[in-house]
């Protein structure tokens, strides 16, 4: 069953697992300036500096040259450690989500499946709001295909957050919390197919002339109100079981 108190628990742990106070303000716009004005490893420079030209000037708009002039190297540096643009798209992805998987470990302190997946929720939202730029690559780059034929989002990060998340939902089934009619994995692209919506339109809105004003806490919320509808219980889903 889903609680209150489970809620409360899991807002709890991801306010603990919060790093620094960043702040974003709506409308905020990129600065194309380069950052990097201390040497270090070469890949580690490309890395930041096509993380921060592809937020800022698109993906398809930023050459491999640009991105090794703000790193200070050689465009065949970029090449050896990454292979390609792609590549390089790749990484910064693998890089964003290895990040956010630091913290999983510490929803197992958390009892309940339900529990946990809302806290994971939570922690990847607040994880998306102190990196700007990697939000934006995430919901604007992420899903295309490429002239590679494969959609990049799909690392060995993002295939791990899936496999946690059918992880806790079979767990969920198991104890008798999810209808058995529903395919696990259907209800697992249903949330993150409208988690990402949400995220997306959200984004828009400091970009075009768009209204989506909600706030991450609305985004909770109805995510907590959707994995309500999948429940076996129809105090929970809102739907009588029939007769």
């Amino acid at each position: 069953m889903i609680s209150a108190y489970y809620l409360e628990l899991s807002k709890l742990v991801v306010i603990l697992l919060e790093r620094g106070n960043c702040v974003i303000t709506k409308g905020t716009m990129v600065s194309i300036s380069n950052p990097l004005t201390h040497k270090g490893p070469a890949a580690e420079r490309i890395l930041k500096a096509a993380k921060l030209l592809f937020a800022g000037s698109g993906f398809e708009n930023t050459s491999t040259i640009s991105i090794a002039r703000m790193a200070q190297t050689s465009e065949s540096q970029l090449i050896k450690h990454f292979g390609s643009k792609e590549g390089l798209l790749e990484a910064i992805f693998e890089d964003g989500w290895n990040h956010i998987a630091e913290a999983f470990g510490a929803l197992e302190y958390i009892p309940a499946p339900s529990a946990k997946l809302q806290a994971l929720v939570g922690l990847i939202l607040s994880k998306l709001e102190e990196d700007e730029q990697l939000k934006q690559l995430f919901l604007l780059e992420g899903r295309r295909i490429r002239k590679e034929g494969r959609m990049v989002l799909m690392t060995k990060g993002f295939l791990g957050l899936v496999h946690t998340a059918d992880r806790l939902l079979k767990e969920m089934r198991d104890l008798g919390q999810l209808r058995s009619d529903l395919h696990i994995e259907g209800i697992r692209s249903a949330l993150i197919g409208m988690m990402e919506g949400l995220l997306r339109d959200r984004m828009l809105t400091g970009r075009i002339p768009y209204s989506a004003s909600y706030t991450a806490e609305d985004i909770r919320k109805l995510f907590l109100h959707v994995l309500h509808s999948f429940s076996s219980s129809p105090e929970l889903s809102g739907h009588a079981k029939p007769a």
